[in-house]
């Protein structure tokens, strides 16, 4: 098994006026993992955990969530070296709730002592509910934003005002890897395509298996800007289509003097950003609903992160009291500008409004104001356990079209159909 090395900090609430208590108490302990770069902001929290808690001791694990998920897959969350507290994807609750990794929460008690959320059931904190049960509290959102390059906008002479039609640019005018479903999701979202969920029945369906000509008209208008979009990008023989180097090309066309104008990415894009843009004198921030296809406005999943706690302290009502209590205060909005200032993360229950009257500087206000109305008009993720083979299955039929090289877009749906005609087949 691989060993980490990762308590690096124990915090422990022993100040001068309650050492006599503390003295003769035994403590309450939990720990959490944190990622080292974002250390300073956890520090704080735990700080002011401990200052009402002098009681408990709260220790540090240097991990990444990934790191976290490693540990569990090849252990149990009985394994010590697994915290009591940690950071999960929206994505991984189901799987982790059916391998019995997380405690229950008291969600909608710490919700409303939390504040800020006006309908927190319907928001990301659904994410985090299995059957009655929330077994997580929502943490950070996460979607896709638009970056724009405004001094290549111009040498181009392309508007960056939305709405920004895609299927009028010129192939390397907006640089998206439609390849990697992660992007793609923004079109077929748009165009009210369901790649895998469950219907009714709680059957599992695509609406990929269809025959070309059963798709929707937009649906196909969609799929005949991607081929287009594919074709121009397999003339000029770039890297887009390459799903190990489509980074670097679009990382060096979206550079001020480069031939793109904007680039689709999540919020934590943005640091790369401002170095490619002349220290963001050259950027502009966009939301994902200001770019449309054939008319349809792109929209992504209502993604994010969340806090956890391992079910192995489930019964000890005081480490999950404390627990609780530390959850409540990494999400406290009182503090969103420092948690964005040093993580990069965005609460969903802080108004627009709210990150605009903070100290945080002007393009990085943008940057929450546009993932913020990105995130609003997305739309809730399918809670389907098979989705993980859905991820393979487009990148592969997408990037097979550059082997195949379809004359036209039926020819290349094609592809697409058989794959999931393929992996339906499977299930």
């Amino acid at each position: 098994m691989k060993k980490f090395g990762c308590i690096t900090l124990i915090l422990t609430g022993l100040f001068v006026g309650c050492a006599q208590e503390s003295n003769t108490d035994e403590k309450v302990s939990i720990s959490i993992q944190v990622d080292p770069l974002h250390k300073e902001y956890y520090e704080s929290a735990i700080g002011r955990v401990l200052e009402e808690n002098p009681n408990a001791e709260i220790e540090i694990y240097n991990l990444s969530s990934f790191d976290v998920y490693e540990l569990i897959s090849m252990t149990t969350v009985t394994n010590e070296d697994v915290p009591d507290v940690f950071a999960i994807g929206a994505d991984t609750v189901d799987s982790f709730a059916r391998n019995d990794v997380l405690a229950k929460v008291n969600a909608l008690e710490m919700a409303e002592e939390v504040g800020g959320w006006s309908d927190f059931q319907s928001g990301l904190g659904a994410s985090f509910k299995v059957g009655e049960d929330y077994l997580g509290f929502p943490f950070n959102i996460e979607t896709l934003i638009v970056f724009a390059n405004k001094a290549n906008a111009e040498k181009n002479e392309v508007s960056i005002t939305g709405p920004i039609e895609f299927s009028n640019l010129n192939y390397e005018d907006m640089l998206v890897p439609v390849c990697e479903p992660w992007f793609g999701l923004a079109f077929t979202n748009a165009v009210g395509l369901t790649l895998l969920d469950r219907n009714d029945q709680e059957i599992l369906y695509s609406d990929l298996v269809k025959d070309y000509s059963d798709l929707t008209e937009q649906q196909q208008k969609m799929f005949a800007s991607l081929f287009k979009y594919w074709q121009g990008h397999y003339a000029a023989a770039t890297d887009l289509w390459d799903s190990a180097a489509y980074i670097g090309y679009i990382e060096s066309e979206i550079r001020s003097g480069g031939d793109a104008s904007f680039r689709i990415d999540g919020p934590w894009g943005a640091t790369g950003m401002l170095e490619k843009t002349n220290a963001g004198k050259d950027l502009e921030v966009l939301a994902l609903t200001d770019v449309t296809v054939n008319g349809d406005t792109l929209k992504h999943w209502q993604s994010g992160w969340g806090l956890v706690i391992n079910a192995r302290i489930e019964e000890d009502a005081e480490k999950m009291a404390l627990a609780e209590e530390l959850i409540k205060e990494l999400v406290n909005p009182e503090y969103a500008a420092d948690l964005f200032n040093q993580t990069g993360k965005i609460l969903e229950n802080v108004s627009v409004e709210n990150y605009l009257e903070s100290d945080i500087d002007e393009t990085n206000k943008k940057i929450i104001v546009a993932t913020i109305n990105s995130y609003k008009q997305s739309v809730p993720r399918p809670r389907v356990l098979e989705w993980n083979q859905v991820w393979a299955t487009w990148q592969n039929s997408i990037l097979s079209w550059s082997t195949v090289q379809p004359k036209t877009v039926e020819d290349a749906y094609k592809q697409v159909q058989a794959s999931f005609v393929a992996m339906m087949s499977n299930f």
